[in-house]
């Protein structure tokens, strides 16, 4: 599922009633899961933070926004916070499967439909910015709302979208697109506050002021300071004390984890303490992180001790946990701080069931789930076992030739499970909503017509949904092949079994393409998924055929 973040800012922090109000729009949009509510007195303004489909956030944010011109006077707030609008400002953030390209489209639908709809400005920021200049939110938001009536008639602030009038009681908005920012701190063994902020100071991007030896800031000809320029991009640190751990921190904003990733920080600050005769004993993560943040940590650190990064995602994101220190201050607990992870509380997903409570659902008399999903679990299964025989090839010394292939086969199969779990629950939401279409009125002729057609796009989703399941399965008898020709061979039965498991995965899929294309009207979709079908089951034959000769010559 294509996974999108949005945080807006809206101008209240102190009247419930109000907030409720904003917030029951996000939670009453289909495909959204509202995950974190931050209102602050003191600043009068609430950080919201929701996640969904594309289609789904960019409806949320627009309600939102449209809920909070109702209830928000501008005309009457106060806050210690910078702000020029109730909505102040609202980025979308690719989160999974989805592009920054579509993140901005995003941001320009939904400020050309708030410009037209609600008459309120709306400049873009960030990786949506049209003008350099624009980039920075401090820049767009320099004079705030109290001088907004007077800078939105400078040309050079002509809104993005919408007229150059200003909107006396909702302000403008900010809208824009950007990469996921991790808040992040790192604590030392000391209460010093100016030691943790000239670790601060050496690793954030601004850098700091070069100074001669007595100690002055050195100058250009401009009499502008030299900067020093910090370790990392896309990183802000500054050092404080917090009374409440009793010890100093580093708090850093990273704010493109894909640049300045989390692990990379951590050791570079470890090693800045340890030459400054202090410790790190531990990092906190404020809000949310991505999965993939996560498991790249724990690639890392397993890589330097010399373990397999096929190893499965529990392990990973368990040695990424530990590695820095997570749980030093409060409990890091990865189904409430990981993104993914945490939608999936959010939401009945079939993959998250014991295996007893899956087949009593399979077993009753609900056709979903049914065989498609079964498919998808089968070829999970096979996934599993390559990356197990994988697993216990390397590191043994008697394959030392064969680690590096080993790791990348476990690799691969550990992303191909993740797959085929996916396409389980995949195909019992194709199957619903199939059941939907059916279930649309006919009453009138138009009516006749959609229903027709929603039924046949339906139906074509259901269909590609095991035909995707079959291309895994490919993937997966290949990589079945490479193990048992170079694995473990006291797991060859294994390696085996996995390929059994792929076999029948493909041929349970196809029973399920087959039944699904009699009912499909478009003969050049019908002829394609056939001639597909068919190439993947002679493929998968043959190469079932090479397994079981490979595996029986080795027991």
């Amino acid at each position: 599922m294509k996974l999108v973040e949005c945080v807006p800012n809206f101008s209240e922090g102190r009247d419930k009633e109000k907030i409720d109000s904003i917030i029951g729009e996000i939670r009453n949009t289909s495909g959204v899961w509202l995950l974190d509510v931050d209102p602050g007195a003191d600043t009068n303004r609430t950080v919201v933070t929701f996640v969904g489909s594309p289609e789904g956030v960019e409806e949320a944010a627009f309600r939102a926004i449209k809920k909070a011109s109702e209830v928000l006077d501008m005309r009457e707030q106060k806050g210690a916070h910078p702000r020029m609008g109730a909505t102040d400002v609202c980025p979308f953030v690719p989160v999974r499967d989805v592009t920054m390209e579509e993140c901005v489209e995003i941001a320009n639908k939904v400020g050309a439909r708030v410009a037209e709809e609600l008459k309120i400005p709306i400049y873009l920021y960030e990786e949506a910015a049209k003008e350099e200049k624009r980039q920075n939110l401090a820049n767009i938001r320099k004079g705030e709302y109290e001088g907004f009536s007077e800078k939105i008639k400078d040309p050079e602030w002509k809104p993005d979208y919408g007229e150059s009038v200003f909107n006396e009681k909702s302000g403008a908005t900010v809208i824009g697109a950007r990469e996921f920012l991790i808040a992040y701190n790192v604590n030392l063994n000391t209460k010093d506050r100016s030691l943790a902020n000239k670790i601060a100071k050496t690793i954030r991007e601004s850098g700091y002021p070069k100074k001669d030896k007595d100690g002055k800031v050195i100058r250009d000809e401009d009499g502008n300071a030299v900067r020093v320029p910090g370790k990392f991009k896309a990183t802000k640190a500054i050092g404080w004390y917090v009374d409440e751990y009793g010890t100093a921190q580093i708090s850093i904003n990273l704010t493109n984890y894909k640049i300045a990733p989390p692990h990379l920080v951590f050791d570079e600050i470890c090693k800045q303490a340890e030459e400054m005769g202090l410790r790190v004993t531990g990092s906190e993560l404020v809000g949310l992180i991505p999965r993939q943040a996560m498991i790249e940590t724990g690639k890392y650190y397993l890589k330097k001790q010399g373990k397999s990064m096929g190893a499965s995602e529990k392990e990973i994101i368990h040695c990424a946990v530990k590695s820095l220190g997570l749980n030093d201050v409060s409990i890091f607990n990865p189904d409430d701080k990981i993104i993914e992870y945490r939608i999936s509380k959010e939401t009945d997903r079939l993959i998250d069931l014991s295996i007893k409570d899956f087949t009593e659902d399979l077993s009753s008399d609900s056709p979903a789930p049914g065989g498609g999903s079964v498919a998808a679990i089968a070829g999970s299964l096979s996934a599993s076992l390559i990356a197990m025989v994988g697993n216990l090839t390397f590191g043994k010394k008697k394959y030392k030739d064969c680690w590096e292939e080993a790791e990348k086969i476990s690799e691969e199969a550990q992303l191909l499970k993740q797959e085929f779990l996916d396409l389980c629950d995949e195909d019992t939401e194709a199957f619903n909503q199939l059941m939907k279409a059916f279930k649309m009125k006919k009453d009138t002729e138009e009516q006749k017509k959609k229903k027709s057609e929603a039924i046949q796009v339906a139906t074509k989703k259901a269909t590609e949904v095991p035909l995707t399941v079959m291309r895994k399965t490919l993937k997966a008898i290949e990589l079945s092949e490479k193990i048992a020709r170079i694995g473990n061979v006291n797991a060859i039965s294994d390696a085996g079994v996995a390929c059994e498991m792929a076999y029948a995965s493909a041929r349970a899929a196809a029973l399920n393409v087959k039944i699904n294309l009699s009912s499909i009207e478009d003969e050049k979709f019908c002829k394609e998924a056939e001639k597909e079908q068919g190439q993947i089951l002679k493929d998968i034959e043959r190469l079932r055929d090479e397994v079981r000769v490979i595996v029986n010559d080795k027991l």
